[in-house]
């Protein structure tokens, strides 16, 4: 056997972490130079989670950071010194730092430990995109399976698990530098949501999408993504993470589960990748074709145009 962690932007609820036995490292934030943990074991994440997204709209200034490799080695060192291996998945290393700091941890651990092994793995994910797949790992140590075949199916089947979103105040978006100030005004004065998704890149990270005319639109729009890339849908867990906007996170689930949805887990959002698309933030995260072949760049003709004879 062997322990499974992640860190805490994978966002699975409390409930399915003490079910398989998954460990999480929080990432801490700060809110008006604060420090906060982004998750605490046996809290009501929701109430915390509500409060965060609350202070943001009051104006609050967050800040994040990402976990070094000394807070990385010292949390999974109990499991290497009771003889066990780990197995390690982060965020996207498109979006945070964090999973090159677990591959120095791992260097530094398996030099003290020579007789275990630490799998690191990279989610190309955010939040519930991440959480699948450690669940799914956990589902598969429970079945028998090693950490090093857990780690392969993660590497696998990362893009494969599709990620699309909606915000809900363009003004986050602005604020991080995925748009700028005057598309974010003018995106507000005409009632612009913009549709965002992990995209396939080596190191994945969140793009845009499509654009749509009202909240209404831009929810519809996540379902028709679900209905066109989802892959089985009944026989799979999706799941609907919301910074504070539960309503539509429902209507969200009502419409998918029409387009054949089973399982829908819904959940608070992460409050740490959450402070970059901000309150209202609405995702769908789900198994569906690789984002990869979506992006794969199209080719190029060479050579001069063929020329056109005049009768």
């Amino acid at each position: 056997m062997f322990d499974i962690y992640c860190d805490s932007g994978a966002n699975i609820p409390e409930e399915l972490l003490t079910k398989y036995d998954i460990k999480v490292l929080s990432y801490v934030i700060s809110v008006n130079g604060e420090e906060r943990l982004c998750r605490n074991e046996g809290e009501d994440f929701a109430a915390t989670a509500k409060k965060f997204y609350d202070d943001m709209r009051a104006g609050a200034e967050v800040k994040t950071s990402l976990l070094t490799a000394e807070i990385i080695a010292e949390t999974i060192r109990p499991s290497l010194e009771r003889g066990r291996d780990v197995l390690f998945t982060f965020i996207s290393s498109g979006i945070s730092g964090t999973y090159n700091q677990g591959l120095k941890a791992k260097e530094q651990l398996e030099k003290l430990y020579p007789d275990r092994k630490v799998f690191v793995c990279d989610s190309a994910n955010a939040s519930m995109g991440e959480g699948l797949q450690v669940i799914q790992a956990a589902k598969l140590r429970d079945m028998g399976e090693s950490a090093e075949a857990c780690a392969q199916w993660i590497k696998d089947n990362a893009y494969k698990i599709n990620s699309y979103l909606t915000v809900g105040d363009l003004k986050y978006l602005k604020r991080t530098g995925r748009i700028s100030a005057t598309l974010a005004i003018a995106g507000t004065i005409l009632n612009i949501k913009p549709v965002l998704r992990a995209d396939g890149g080596d190191n994945a990270k969140i793009v845009f999408f499509d654009k749509k005319r009202g909240r209404k639109h831009a929810i519809e729009a996540l379902a028709e993504a679900f209905a066109e890339n989802a892959e089985n849908p009944q026989e799979q867990t999706v799941a609907i993470c919301h910074a504070d906007s539960e309503e539509d996170a429902l209507t969200l689930k009502s419409l998918i589960e029409e387009k054949g949805a089973g399982e829908v887990i819904v959940e608070y959002y992460d409050i740490c990748t959450g402070s970059h698309v901000g309150p209202g933030t609405v995702a769908l995260f789900f198994y569906g074709k690789d984002r990869r072949a979506a992006d794969k760049p199209k080719p190029k003709l060479f050579g001069r145009k063929p020329s056109v004879q005049k009768a």
